[in-house]
């Protein structure tokens, strides 16, 4: 009997002694308080959160969390009370406490509380912030588009995340926007914002891939490609109408094609004939852009027989085009000898006139003029030879002269 009546006494002694302590605890000042605020905290959606809440002197009195804007009592102590599996707290058997969210969703947005229940009640609150990467919404964004040249398009681009994402297009080669401004005037920009994008009297200069770019400030930022066709008739352009070169070598013809669609290229003689590719020919394309394509045809050992016109031919599904070329021999030897013939006879011409100027030079003196006079007194018919000669020589002189 001494021992049951001891052991009731010794459980009654404990719970006085544990209210004396909460009440002198309560008297004396040593009541709870936070030691840190709690802060706000912003993730994105689908990471983990938590609060810490550091209270000093808790003595016997519980931390409970809360979700204040629905008033919603989530757990209370080590305890958690809501059905929400991706809840937990824990305390580091001190003064810390914690509130984890796992795999946080936007419904866990709102104000969270850490509660002492003292009285009167001590509480702190922070604000759970979630925000969601942006997301292109495809079902309302504009695929691949195609206009025909001259036309107009509009290409849309819907995003959606927290907080709501900013859209911006650019082209994929880095190439300008050509768009219209408010005031009607044309502008040439790297970059334009909205989620609309207008084109109007579009070029083929404007083909292209262009990037609708959504970002919110919340990694990552995500895009979508939209590929713009432009659709004309081909064009043809011919750097070299007349092209020369000697037998035996090989000469390369080249036409310049721009269309859209995808034309099909070939080249054909001036007969309607249409070459194909073998040890003779040998042709290749070069796409230099989305419409531009250059068609090259090399003719190897070139020989007389390939003389003549040539025709490069572009068709796609809104028309045709053709470009013209005429091949013609070069004779590069010919041309040689005849310049060096005509050099052969300048020389000589010169030679010629250096032999007759050196026959006479200088102006004649007066002695030579007198012994070049004819001696008309004298009748004697040896005097008249003479005479006759001298006529002659003095009519010489003075046609080298001249």
């Amino acid at each position: 009997m001494h021992i049951v009546e001891t052991l009731p006494t010794t459980a009654t002694l404990l719970v006085h002694m544990l209210l004396m302590f909460q009440f002198e605890a309560g008297v004396s000042g040593f009541e709870p308080d936070f030691l840190y605020p709690l802060e706000n905290i912003t993730v994105p959606q689908g990471r983990d959160a938590t609060f810490t809440c550091v209270v000093n002197n808790l003595g016997g009195y519980r931390v409970a969390w809360i979700k204040a804007d629905t008033k919603a009592i989530l757990a209370i102590h080590e305890h958690v009370i809501t059905n929400n599996a991706r809840l937990s707290v824990t305390h580091n058997d001190f003064n810390t406490w914690t509130l984890n969210i796992r795999n946080v969703k936007r419904e866990d947005r709102g104000q969270y509380m850490c509660q002492v229940n003292t009285d009167p009640m001590k509480m702190q609150t922070a604000f759970l912030e979630v925000v969601i990467p942006p997301d292109i919404i495809y079902e309302e964004t504009s695929g691949d588009m195609m206009v025909p040249e001259g036309g107009s398009a509009k290409l849309v681009c819907k995003a959606r995340g927290y907080p709501k994402p900013h859209i911006v297009w650019r082209r994929e080669d880095g190439g300008a926007i050509v768009a219209k401004s408010s005031t009607g005037r044309t502008e040439r920009l790297t970059s334009v914002e909205g989620e609309m994008l207008t084109l109007t009297k579009v070029t083929r200069s404007e083909m292209g891939a262009y990037l609708c770019i959504a970002a919110n400030g919340v990694p990552p930022s995500v895009s979508k490609r939209m590929m713009l066709h432009v659709h004309f008739h081909p064009l043809i352009q011919v750097p070299n109408q007349l092209v020369g070169a000697p037998v035996n070598t090989d000469v390369t013809l080249q036409c310049h094609v721009e269309a859209s669609p995808k034309a099909i290229n070939y080249w054909t003689r001036e007969s309607g004939e249409m070459i194909i590719s073998n040890d003779k020919y040998h042709m290749t394309e070069i796409n230099n852009s989305y419409y531009s394509v250059q068609m090259k045809l090399v003719i190897r050992r070139f020989h007389k027989s390939d003389l003549g016109g040539y025709k490069c031919i572009s068709k796609n599904s809104i028309g045709d085009a053709e470009g013209n070329i005429r091949l013609y021999e070069m004779e590069i030897q010919e041309r040689v000898d005849a310049e060096d013939e005509n050099m052969e006879e300048d020389v000589e011409t010169e030679n010629t006139e250096k032999r007759l100027y050196n026959g006479y030079q200088g102006p004649l003196t007066e002695t030579e003029e007198s012994s070049l006079q004819p001696n008309i007194s004298s009748g004697s018919s040896g005097s008249t030879s003479d005479t006759v000669l001298r006529s002659a020589s003095f009519l010489l002189v003075l046609f080298l002269l001249i």
